[in-house]
């Protein structure tokens, strides 16, 4: 039996995943962005969030006996914050594994942050419902294992957006400014597209997406930094 181009891919996702589906249903759920209607991953991804958070606090709890919760909060945050993320779904090449609807698709969906992280938390919890809980954590530690090996205590970690007040302030400019100027899709399936403008330093503003207005937000001012500290 030849296997198509898309199962070929799909082989090379698991492989790099270091779990083989059962279910192979359930890794196609958890490719499939909301774009595609309603047989999607939005829901996989509320329980993979949560299963991603509980394992990367677990281990920082064991690897950081001595240091105290608000510290340990700040750490898992920069952790399984977007960036990371995506950071993670890139290497294993998980954009062209992503099913997307023909607007995604034409808009470059498979190389935006915020879809790239949803199917990552996704997968976390595909897993957990194609065998058990456990190996899904498993796997996440083993996806984290570099990481971990390095990380260290952040006590300073801030959000996009905080960490972006802080640079206009040191810099003695106006606060950031931020505007919804569209959203996309249905309600169901609504898109935010928000700029950020830095008065003096960036007035005509850069662009942030995603799927809530905070998302976006945080997006727009993860873009206006990176302009900044070029």
């Amino acid at each position: 039996m030849i296997n198509t181009p898309v199962e070929i891919k799909y082989q090379q996702l698991q492989a790099k995943l270091g779990y083989q589906f059962k279910d192979q249903g359930l890794l196609k759920q958890a490719l499939s962005h909301r774009s595609v209607g309603a047989h999607n991953n939005e829901r996989l991804e509320f329980l993979g969030d949560a299963i991603l958070g509980l394992t990367v606090a677990e281990a920082l709890y064991q690897l950081m006996p001595n240091v105290d919760e608000g510290v340990l909060s700040r750490t898992r945050s920069n952790l399984v914050c977007e960036a990371t993320l995506a950071e993670i779904a890139e290497g294993w090449s998980l954009g062209e594994c992503l099913i997307l609807g023909q607007g995604e698709i034409k808009s470059g969906g498979h190389r935006k942050p915020s879809i790239l992280s949803d199917a990552v938390e996704a997968l976390i919890a595909a897993i957990s419902l194609d065998d058990k809980l456990e190996t899904a954590q498993h796997c996440v530690r083993r996806w984290y294992d570099d990481r971990l090996k390095v990380i260290q205590p952040l006590d300073r970690v801030k959000d996009a957006k905080s960490q972006l007040q802080e640079w206009v302030q040191k810099s003695q400019v106006e606060l950031p400014l931020y505007e919804i100027v569209d959203t996309k899709g249905a309600d169901h399936q609504r898109e935010f597209v928000v700029k950020c403008v830095v008065p003096k330093k960036l007035p005509n503003g850069v662009l942030g997406e995603g799927s809530s207005r905070r998302k976006a937000e945080q997006a727009a001012a993860e873009a206006a930094l990176n302009k900044l500290r070029k």
